[in-house]
């Protein structure tokens, strides 16, 4: 395929970052800086999430940023991340939404940690949040959590990632993102994973949410890209990690450094530079 037949989605994700951010950002600063990200023209923005206050703090006022946002002039698509029902029932909601993303271990120690509960429930939740998008016109976006490995010991190889991938598109799901969740993927463990489902599921979106250092982000993001990934997470800065798995994690791929690596590659991704500058500058306000 050539390259210019290829359109990249890129998923800013301001959610990821704060989440797990040691001070409370105010409502208004959060507000200002997803504002400023709507303007870059990323596709979708997961902006924040409907889950526990007590188990993410930092989120408990997603509603409130929500009612500030102005989405009068922007293309992107707003995510929120949802860990079971009711927060899915909370989140659709509002129209402003178009995606719920799910976090859907293949580690059971993982799954417990993250939405206290199994994956067998877990995958049975998966099937009420489907049943829900369809009804309210919204699509389900499951990440696939620990889809690389995972550091307790839980049971993974390839096949397992394989075998609930085909699970869950059978009941509906038609974007699954791979989530390098504590940072262990290497390159070519990258590319088999993400192009067998490439390959395998036709018509089913597949993406990656890559966990990296600098050093070996550019590796990471071509194994993806020579497997057919046409759809990239990434994070201003490289701020963020799941604080449920409970490590000192490697940080997300960093947004301005995914942008550049997909323009040096003559990969066609249209976006707003001087919006950008501004959202780097701002983002050292709120991640302070």
């Amino acid at each position: 395929m050539m390259k210019g037949q290829r359109v990249m989605k890129i998923v800013e994700c301001p959610r990821d970052a704060m989440q797990g951010w040691a001070h409370q950002v105010p409502t208004d600063l959060k507000a200002r800086y997803i504002n400023a990200l709507l303007k870059v023209g990323f596709h979708t923005i997961d902006f924040g999430s409907f889950v526990s206050p007590k188990a993410i703090p930092q989120m408990a006022d997603t509603r409130e940023v929500l009612s500030r946002l102005d989405l009068s002039g922007t293309t992107s698509r707003l995510l929120a991340i949802i860990a079971n029902k009711r927060g899915a029932e909370d989140a659709v909601a509002f129209d402003e939404i178009q995606y719920l993303g799910f976090p859907f271990s293949i580690s059971e120690t993982f799954q417990q940690r993250n939405t206290n509960a199994s994956i067998l429930d877990s995958f049975q939740t998966v099937r009420d949040i489907q049943r829900l998008c369809a009804s309210r016109s919204k699509e389900l976006v499951i990440y696939i959590s620990m889809g690389f490995g995972n550091p307790y010991g839980d049971p993974y190889n390839e096949d397992i990632v394989f075998d609930w991938a085909q699970k869950l598109t059978a009941e509906g799901v038609r974007i699954i993102s791979l989530a390098d969740t504590v940072g262990l993927s290497m390159p070519d463990q990258i590319r088999r994973v993400t192009g067998h489902l490439v390959e395998s599921m036709p018509g089913i979106e597949i993406g990656v949410h890559l966990h990296s250092s600098p050093a070996n982000r550019d590796a990471k993001l071509q194994a993806a890209l020579d497997a057919g990934c046409n759809r990239f997470d990434g994070a201003i800065k490289g701020i963020g990690g799941c604080p449920m798995a409970g490590d000192h994690l490697v940080g997300n791929i960093d947004t301005e450094g995914l942008l550049q690596f997909l323009e040096d590659r003559h990969f066609p991704v249209t976006w707003d530079k001087g919006a950008l500058a501004e959202c780097i500058e701002l983002a050292s306000e709120v991640f302070v």
